[in-house]
C-alpha cells in the first residue's frame, strides 16, 4: 500500500512557525534587456532563510529567461500571542 504524503495546511504551517511572506521581485525583459518588469510572490515561509523563496528563484534562474534585477521580501506572522488591552470606557449606540 503506497502512503500518500499530505500537505500541510497554511494552519498547520502558521503553528509550525511559517510566516507570510511577500517577495517583490524586478526583473528584466528577455526581449528589452533595459526594461524592468515586476512580479509579486507570495507564500507561507520560515525567516530568516527562506527555503520556499530561494526555491523559487533557484527555479526562476534556470527556467526563466528574464533575468533577475533585485528582490524585496516582506514577512509578518499572523499568528501571534494574543495581545490584552484594557480598555478606557464602554460606548452605546441605540
Amino acid at each position: 500500500m503506497l502512503a500518500v504524503k499530505e500537505t500541510p495546511s497554511d494552519f498547520e504551517k502558521q503553528l509550525k512557525g511559517y510566516a507570510l511572506t511577500t517577495a517583490h521581485i524586478l526583473y528584466r525583459r528577455p526581449d528589452h534587456r533595459w526594461l524592468l518588469q515586476s512580479y509579486v510572490w507570495q507564500n507561507y515561509d520560515l525567516c530568516p532563510d527562506f527555503p520556499a523563496l530561494n526555491q523559487f528563484l533557484e527555479f526562476w534562474r534556470d527556467k526563466i529567461e528574464g533575468p533577475l534585477h533585485s528582490v524585496t521580501v516582506a514577512h509578518a506572522k499572523l499568528i501571534k500571542p494574543h495581545e490584552i488591552r484594557p480598555v478606557d470606557g464602554v460606548f452605546r449606540l441605540h
